[in-house]
């Protein structure tokens, strides 16, 4: 049976990326674990197989983005500022669909694959342990945007959700309110959902108020699952005055609801999104929100990317600034 990169880390002691970036010339090790894995490739006899192989040495110009099954309108941005750098540099962008919780995640590897595409852009897709080990045997460059997995040698650029969602909790409470809902979260998901109620939940005990997980509504950070919130928030004969949303999209269902129900925003209830994507400006009243700069980390993403194909430069993970846009969805209590 052929040895993998995965038995030449684990007799060299090593992470399967970092012996990716060895045999690959990458960069980013030095020059006595350079010298370890290629022994121990050698002694193990290890080949890459033909289709990595080809991967890397004949170039078809294209680099691969493997997304969600779309819901929110969250990834426009991202995919134009990877579409941007990566036509400046000649290259062509395929998209694949990982489906509902990257469910088909495998099979977007094996298409990539087929392509022979010259690198991955992996946008807001958890990575489990198969998966990865799919990505590094592909032995190509990549990124994860708005994602991180457990692997510290991973590279990824987003935002701090815990950060940012604490950000428009503290928000709220600065403006006198106490009792405050969160809407359209998956608490399952690791990447976004998770750590933005985290964030919800910090920010109340920060500032001495009692967290009732019975105004956290889960959601899968759509329009309708903030509809199904708030018709929720109603049959509970909830006492929020605020409600912190995952997304834009899950706060627009917010007030969408509200409308139907002749409940004015912000008057009778004020509304925080998560995002800064178009349709918060385009909302009535204009909905207050954190930004994420989507446009700015899908070009920074296919940039570093580009850099690693080009220049074989090892890629930096990075943290990107939030920040809150004030508009006009809440309102200052007495």
């Amino acid at each position: 049976m052929a040895s993998t990169i995965k038995d030449i880390a684990r007799v060299a002691g090593v992470s399967t990326a970092t012996v990716s970036r060895v045999l690959n010339h990458l960069g980013g090790y030095n020059e006595e674990t350079e010298k370890k894995v290629m022994a121990v490739a050698k002694a193990l006899g290890y080949r890459k197989n033909e289709n990595a192989r080809s991967l890397v040495q004949k170039s078809s110009k294209t680099i691969g983005v493997i997304m969600p099954e779309v819901t929110t309108a969250f990834y426009g941005d991202i995919i134009k500022g990877i579409e941007d750098v990566a036509y400046e540099y000649g290259y062509s962008v395929i998209l694949t669909h990982a489906g509902s919780q990257g469910s088909r995640i495998q099979e977007s590897m094996n298409l990539m694959g087929e392509r022979r595409v010259d690198g991955f852009i992996i946008v807001s897709v958890e990575l489990h342990e198969p998966a990865m080990e799919s990505l590094l045997s592909l032995d190509v460059p990549y990124i994860l945007i708005s994602t991180k997995t457990k692997r510290e040698d991973a590279p990824y650029i987003k935002v701090d959700d815990e950060r940012a969602a604490y950000t428009a909790v503290k928000y709220l409470i600065d403006h006198h309110h106490r009792t405050i809902g969160m809407a359209g979260a998956n608490p399952e998901d690791r990447i976004a959902g998770a750590p933005r109620i985290n964030g919800y939940i910090q920010a109340l005990l920060d500032h001495g108020i009692k967290v009732d997980l019975n105004l956290i509504k889960a959601g899968d950070f759509s329009f309708e699952s903030g509809k199904q919130a708030m018709q929720a928030f109603l049959e509970d004969q909830a006492k929020i005055t605020a409600v912190f949303c995952a997304s834009d999209e899950a706060a627009l269902g917010i007030i969408s609801a509200c409308f139907e129900r002749q409940i004015s925003v912000p008057e009778d209830l004020s509304v925080v999104g998560y995002d800064n994507s178009k349709v918060s400006s385009m909302s009535i009243p204009p909905l207050t929100t954190v930004a994420q700069p989507l446009y700015e980390m899908g070009k920074a993403g296919c940039s570093k990317l580009m850099d690693a194909i080009i220049h074989h430069t090892s890629i930096e993970s990075q943290v990107i600034a939030h920040e809150l846009v004030v508009r006009q969805s809440v309102k200052k209590l007495s």
